[in-house]
């Protein structure tokens, strides 16, 4: 926002200067791209008249003599009661959007008939974002102002007083569904003066989240209607394809999107940078990066072989990982003076990225740090001030700092593999030259398909199209649990189907038929359990009962695990790590929810092995390509079974292969597949005897690069091939929402085949093993130990489907 530090001159941080050091010693084979982002110039507006004066003073107290555009177009929709989403950029003073009209109508004392002033609900994905906001809103020392933040942390003695008199209250989903809903008769004098509810970084609910939060918020407008209020909405994102239609399904009302940013940018280096390949000594090899390859380039010896210039057929080497490589690079920007932040994927990721990067060389115990989840408050509070004031000069983190907390001044950002999402990409890179200077981002690609592409295809990043969030709202495995919910708040009748969209008359019959809930003779529905109906909701997960892992010794929670994953994860023999100890599983009760494990190393590993197949349910919509091809949409049930496991040797070397007995787990949910006959393959090159092969390559491919043209993890979706599948009675893939009811990725997947499968084909193409590796064909999650995978096959396969794809798109254009 505008204000007197903006222009504030540069310490002299030069991005060009830093990539040259970070290429020296024979590195600058692993500097892919450089793209510079242009310079954005500012476009403000004046301070609206209806402003309440303290606020206005406050602000130009802090040197805000004028407004982004953006900010004062956000707030006069949201003045005059227009839902609103705010998606411009990261350090675009975002939050003034929504706090000029919510403070204002807080101080003013709008009276409602409980003679309570006007009050504000706001919600973040974290609760770190909450407390940087009530920091943000205290510095203010607005008169009168009582806010507080309401969360898992709060003492009880204080909930009492944020109910009966705080004007703005800052919380998370969670607590909105755990507390205040099920409890709104405590809440009535707040929710009866409610004005504004405000949803910050609304791009990060999407899939399954996204359904949870938008089935909450259709709870809280019907609870807060049941005492007289209609509050507008306003939603805060990241830069997003349609914030208004992302808005519109979380919230379920219209919204109007402001996305023109006002606000001023330094110029942006951003740089793709791809770890090099190690020989068996563990040594970078001289120029070994991926590369382009013809299309007839045949598949060589055993998988992970590669053949790049200068390294001979059979040397077998794996890429650097990530982490190494982004420890490195942190290290260096460190010892040169560049306060920079290294975004890992996972804690455990981070931890291990802080504690290399103090390791490397003396002298930077005290300025390299990590950051993530799982801190105490106090902790994260100091770091954050130990980072404005460059007393830390490298901080690992997970995305608990991307999200709008504010670290102003940092020179550089390093990005350790695929954050999930373009939207998470930008946000994360943005958190450099947040103060007017020029700034540096470096994505460090992961051995991962995706992360192969993007590096070896810039145009994917800098000239694509903004993703679209995918939210389905009508979700069933979603919304039943919340309608539950919603009749133990308040009794529904059929005028809520105005609220929970045209399902909710199907889903109530179903939950009356289970006993969920009671019909009465009035037309209404009620709870009609002892328990709690609101505990039976996991806002973060597909809602599934999670397993505990449990120290058998001394009956310590370790952590928990969902049921799925724990058939995988924590069957009896596996062994677990938890911070970096390993155990040994001695006992899986899934009746009971809970695996025990005693602490020691055994001196292996362990990996699952499990079967896997799919019943294709019902088909909502296809297209026939030419007769011998076919692509389709719709409902499928995937079958697995984990059926036994390895254990491995640090080295690699199988010890042996373990039976065990686990129940199939049947996940209904949505999936996109195609199938092809037989004659189509071969006139393709692809053999009978190949295409196993040549379809599980194809399917783990297409996996990993999913996430190109849908906002999905590959750990959010899954996928199963055969060479003859019962239903189709054709070779057939499948790539499937991982979450019960789907979570919209397969669809946007089905809507965009063109595309996803393209990309998917460059992929494999653009790798130069000779046999498949992790950067294209292999997948780390794969139940038969990537076997049997034919790369070459996958890539006719591909080359055939993209061809005919384009054919008929251009048969109808």
């Amino acid at each position: 926002m505008p204000s007197s530090t903006a222009s504030a001159p540069p310490r002299g941080f030069d991005p060009r200067t830093s990539l040259d050091h970070l290429t020296r010693g024979g590195r600058s084979d692993r500097l892919r791209h450089v793209e510079v982002i242009p310079e954005r110039r500012a476009r403000t507006a004046d301070w609206p008249a209806w402003v309440h004066p303290a606020v206005a003073g406050a602000y130009q107290g802090a040197g805000v003599d004028r407004l982004w555009s953006h900010q004062v177009a956000a707030a006069e929709h949201a003045r005059v009661g227009e839902h609103t989403v705010l998606a411009t950029g990261t350090a675009s003073g975002k939050s003034l959007g929504y706090l000029l009209p919510a403070l204002t109508a807080v101080l003013d004392g709008t009276q409602a008939p409980s003679g309570r002033g006007a009050t504000t609900l706001y919600l973040s994905p974290t609760k770190a974002l909450a407390a940087d906001q009530l920091a943000r809103l205290t510095a203010l020392g607005l008169p009168g102002l009582r806010a507080a933040t309401y969360d898992g942390d709060t003492p009880a003695d204080e909930r009492r007083w944020i109910r009966e008199h705080a004007a703005y209250v800052l919380t998370n989903p969670d607590l909105l569904h755990h507390s205040l809903l099920p409890r709104h008769e405590r809440w009535a004098p707040f929710l009866r003066a409610l004005r504004y509810v405000v949803v910050d970084e609304c791009h990060i609910y999407r899939g399954v989240f996204g359904a949870h939060l938008s089935a909450v918020l259709r709870r809280l407008r019907r609870v807060a209607s049941r005492y007289g209020a209609s509050p507008t909405f306003v939603l805060a994102s990241a830069t997003v394809a349609d914030p208004a239609e992302h808005a519109a399904r979380l919230t379920g009302l219209p919204c109007v999107a402001v996305t023109e940013d006002g606000s001023p940018r330094a110029p942006m280096s951003f740089a793709l940078w791809e770890p090099p390949l190690l020989d068996e000594h563990g040594d970078a090899v001289p120029g070994g990066q991926a590369r382009a390859v013809p299309l007839d380039v045949q598949a060589g010896a055993g998988a992970g072989t590669v053949d790049p210039e200068g390294v001979g057929r059979g040397a077998t080497v794996a890429r650097r990982s990530a982490l190494s490589e982004s420890a490195d690079l942190l290290a260096r920007l460190v010892d040169d003076g560049t306060q920079t932040v290294a975004f890992a994927r996972s804690r455990k990721g981070v931890e291990v990225l802080a504690e290399a990067t103090r390791s490397m060389r003396r002298g930077r115990e005290g300025r390299v740090a990590a950051y993530r989840g799982g801190y105490l408050p106090e902790e994260r509070r100091e770091l954050e001030r130990a980072l404005r004031d460059r007393r830390i000069m490298g901080l690992a983190a997970t995305n608990a700092l991307e999200l709008g907390i504010d670290v102003t001044g940092l020179d550089a950002v390093l990005l350790c593999g695929w954050p999930g999402t373009f939207a998470s990409l930008w946000q994360q890179a943005g958190r450099a030259g947040r103060s007017g200077r020029e700034a540096l981002a470096v994505y460090v690609a992961d051995d991962d398909p995706l992360d192969t592409y993007l590096v070896t295809h810039p145009e994917a990043i800098f000239e694509r199209p903004l993703e679209a969030t995918v939210v389905d709202p009508d979700n069933p495995y979603v919304l039943a649990p919340h309608l539950a919910a919603a009749a133990a708040e308040l009794p529904l009748t059929l005028d809520d189907t105005e609220t929970f969209g045209p399902t909710m008359p199907t889903l109530l019959d179903t939950l009356t038929r289970r006993g969920v809930l009671r019909r009465r003779p009035n037309g209404r529905w009620y709870w009609a359990r002892p328990d709690r109906a609101h505990d039976h909701v996991s806002l973060r997960g597909s809602g599934e009962p999670v397993v505990s892992i449990v120290e058998r010794r001394s009956g310590a929670v370790l952590g928990t695990v969902d049921h799925t994953a724990a058939h995988r994860q924590v069957h009896t023999g596996a062994v677990y790590l938890h911070q970096g100890r390993p155990h040994v599983v001695t006992d899986l009760d899934l009746d009971q929810s809970c695996a025990l494990v005693v602490q020691g190393d055994p001196g292996w590993t362990t990996t699952a092995r499990s079967d896997s197949a799919f019943d294709l349910l019902s088909e909502d919509r296809h297209v026939d390509l030419g007769g011998e091809l076919r692509l389709c949409f719709g409902s499928v049930a995937v079958r697995s079974r984990v059926t036994s496991f390895l254990r491995r040797l640090p080295s690699g070397e199988v010890l042996g292969e373990h039976p065990l007995d686990l129940p199939e787990a049947v996940l209904r949910t949505r999936g996109v597949w195609w199938t092809m006959t037989e004659e189509w393959l071969a006139a393709r090159g692809v053999d009978p005897e190949t295409i196993p092969g040549a379809t599980h390559a194809a399917e783990h491919a297409a996996i990993g690069m999913l996430p190109l043209v849908a906002t999905a993890d590959r750990w959010d979706v899954g996928g199963v091939s055969t060479a003859l599948h019962p239903d189709t009675g054709l070779p057939t893939i499948l790539v499937y929402d991982g979450h019960p009811g789907g979570a919209g990725f397969a669809e946007r997947g089905y809507d965009r085949a063109e595309a996803w499968l393209a990309a998917t084909l460059d992929a494999i193409s653009a790798c130069a093993c000779t046999a498949g590796c992790p950067s294209c064909v292999q997948s780390p999650k794969c139940g038969n130990g990537n076997e049997p995978l034919d790369k070459d096959g996958a890539r006719r396969l591909l080359s055939g489907v993209v061809t005919t794809l384009r054919e008929h798109r251009a048969s109808i254009d």
